[in-house]
């Protein structure tokens, strides 16, 4: 019985069909076994539990085959400890091929090395010799920021490298929806071309059904539209040749590293990214996807508490050259720039307040810029820090950065969700409150529903808003973006924000963190695993 109605009753004999509910539920459930995302799933376990059962029988077949993998296990876990890396990456790592020395060590070799592959960073190398030349810091567009922040821009412009930029207009969203109302309006006013790159879209969702309408008229009025989707994050909910299907409608598309049922390290490495550019001098940028839930019109986990920013200026270039890299690492179209550049299709000088650094942050390195950005903002605040983010998973580093700043007198609030959109990330999340808490950091659950927002505030004049949440995938393994803003007249508009939401939400005490012994257990597998998960 499918649909849990009685034996004969109206669950049974109508092709399946739900009572009272409309819906066909064979039709779900067979969505739910031949679906993509199920399929790579079950063929990557079944490789798994080959793989698992092959080294056994060859162990327990000739102890010299299970020395020798034992003596690789070994080996693997000491070139772990040697590793410039995070601790709490090694040390999950660690346990694991312990518990299983057979084969862990070929699931680190799979899993375990944070950067991509080979191929994966020959291709960026390639598209970098075109775009890093064009990302010099103009020494005239830094000129009047001082003290903290400007060794704060300093190091984002050289390690990133992206640079500062004044003349840019910055408007802040606090929901979903009132950013989808102008990026409408700025697609409409596209008369050159539209760079689109998003973790999710939404085949059928309302949101991404009336961008793409936009977006074909557009393509076949001449303007040049190119699109980027990351294949894991919409692997459910787009098919396979969904880019096949956007280049027959006349937009250039690529599906970001093409999820395949392969154990394979480079599936690790995934686009996170958020950015939409029009014509060189617009560009929206948060934690928005192109779903239905992004902009509250269905409601999965309660109200869907999202922000993000538009630029209009200068400030757009980063996020420009940002697109065209990653686009050119897999599709080499450019060999000249200079026509993507803010002013080229925009004649009228940029206004703005304050100063503006959209970054990108990437695996391809060993400079965890995004997580350095976040401890920067902690380390120079001096009144408050006040965060928001939906997943709690962070590293010693990070913790010690929270805590100091409390301990030192800074007032450092976190916001994080009251509805969970995965209930064992959510237990993970809770159970770094308990330090955080003792520390006198102060905690709310945004009990309305989910908060997918990612910023920074601090001290009225820095702000972070983009992509970057708060846990070992987007520190260490994604590819991310975000802005970082100095004085701008947005930075006020984040904290108000904030502390309107911290209005909606339930304050987290140290007595609601206790979880008694066995639930202290499993914290602390889930805390050993953080970095896996």
């Amino acid at each position: 019985m499918l649909c849990g109605g009685p034996p004969g009753g109206p669950g049974r004999g109508q092709a399946g069909r739900c009572p009272g509910k409309g819906g066909v539920c064979v039709r779900k459930v067979r969505r739910l076994l031949f679906n993509r995302i199920t399929i790579t799933g079950a063929l990557i376990l079944i490789q798994l539990a080959w793989l698992l059962a092959a080294f056994t029988e060859l162990a327990y077949l000739s102890p010299w085959i299970g020395a020798g993998l034992s003596a690789m296990s070994l080996l693997v876990v000491l070139y772990i400890v040697r590793k410039d890396d995070n601790p709490a990456y090694k040390i999950g790592w660690i346990i694991l091929i312990l518990l299983i020395p057979l084969l862990g060590a070929l699931l680190y070799l799979c899993f375990g090395n944070k950067r991509p592959a080979r191929g994966m960073r020959r291709r960026f190398r390639r598209a970098q010799a075109l775009t890093r030349p064009v990302l010099g810091q103009n020494p005239a567009a830094a000129a009047g920021l001082a003290g903290r922040p400007l060794a704060t821009a300093r190091y984002v412009a050289r390690y990133g490298p992206w640079p500062v930029w004044r003349n840019t207009d910055v408007t802040y969203y606090p929901v979903g929806e009132a950013m989808f109302a102008d990026m409408m309006a700025a697609l409409e006013s596209a008369r050159h071309y539209i760079l689109l790159e998003y973790f999710i879209v939404h085949q059928g969702s309302y949101m991404w059904e009336s961008m793409l309408a936009v977006l074909k008229r557009k393509a076949a009025q001449g303007v040049e539209v190119r699109m980027m989707y990351d294949d894991l994050g919409s692997v459910a909910i787009l098919p396979g040749d969904y880019w096949l299907q956007m280049e027959q409608a006349g937009i250039k598309c690529m599906a970001f590293n093409p999820f395949v049922p392969v154990m394979s390290l480079v599936m690790n490495n995934r686009d996170h990214r958020k950015i939409l550019v029009v014509d060189g001098h617009t560009a929206f940028n948060g934690g928005i996807n192109l779903a239905d839930e992004y902009i509250n019109r269905i409601h999965p986990h309660g109200h869907w508490k999202d922000t993000g920013l538009r630029l209009v200026g200068e400030g757009v270039w980063n996020f420009t050259v940002m697109f065209l890299e990653t686009w050119n690492a897999f599709r080499p179209t450019e060999t000249d720039l200079a026509a993507f550049r803010p002013a080229a299709h925009h004649p009228a000088p940029f206004t703005g307040t304050g100063y503006v650094q959209p970054f990108g942050d990437t695996p391809l390195d060993d400079e965890p810029l995004s997580e350095n950005v976040y401890n920067e903002i902690l380390a120079q605040a001096l009144d408050y820090v006040y965060i928001c983010t939906p997943y709690l998973s962070i590293s010693n580093e990070m913790q010690a950065a929270l805590c100091t700043a409390a301990k030192r007198g800074v007032d450092v609030r976190i916001i994080t969700p009251g509805i969970p959109d995965k209930k064992i990330v959510y237990r993970l999340t809770r159970s770094y409150y308990p330090p955080l808490l003792q520390a006198g950091v102060k905690i709310f659950e945004y009990t309305p529903g989910f908060i997918h927002a990612k910023s920074y505030v601090s001290d009225d004049r820095l702000a972070v808003v983009g992509t970057i949440n708060m846990d070992f995938r987007s520190l260490y393994l994604h590819f991310e973006c975000g802005t970082l803003l100095y004085g701008c007249r947005a930075v006020a508009d984040v904290k108000a924000d904030f502390l309107d939401t911290q209005a909606k939400c339930r304050t987290v005490r140290l007595s609601d963190c206790r979880t008694g012994f066995f639930g202290g257990l499993w914290n602390a597998v889930l805390r050993v695993l953080a970095p896996l998960l």
